[in-house]
């Protein structure tokens, strides 16, 4: 487990794992007055936290099941990518895809973080690649069975 340096400018609890192998912690929202996210709106809502992650790492932001399949609700740019060098408020950009409104209340479970590593590359010019099964074979090109 990492340790993650962590700024708690808002007033809700810190992230936290819910089980023993949950991936992502639920990030909470951490505004002063319900924000109501009419159909195909979309806000970015605060958290009130502020990261340090180390060298190597991003924090994803993702949605949360149980919001996308009974509300409609979705993180926009799914995954969000906060890097290891940001320093600024994490903020969960939000859609509403569903057909009625939906209250967002201080403290409700809006989206979920989850610590990853990732490595850096390096564009090598070439003149060609070398061949595959697949070659260049994109959507869909394995059929429907």
């Amino acid at each position: 487990m990492i340790k993650i340096k962590v700024v708690n400018t808002g007033h809700q609890q810190l992230p936290a794992y819910a089980t023993p192998q949950s991936a992502g912690m639920d990030l909470r929202a951490n505004i002063d007055e319900p924000i109501t996210l009419h159909p195909m709106e979309r806000r970015l809502i605060p958290t009130g936290l502020h990261i340090a992650l180390p060298a190597g790492f991003e924090a994803q932001v993702r949605p949360r099941s149980g919001l996308a399949l009974k509300h409609g609700i979705t993180v926009l740019n799914t995954p969000g990518t906060i890097d290891a060098d940001y320093r600024g408020e994490v903020m969960v950009l939000l859609v509403n895809f569903s057909t009625e409104d939906f209250v967002i209340n201080d403290g409700e479970r809006i989206a979920q973080m989850v610590i990853a590593r990732h490595e850096q590359g390096e564009f090598e010019v070439v003149d060609e690649l070398d061949s595959t099964e697949r070659g260049e074979g994109g959507y869909g090109h394995t059929g429907v069975k």
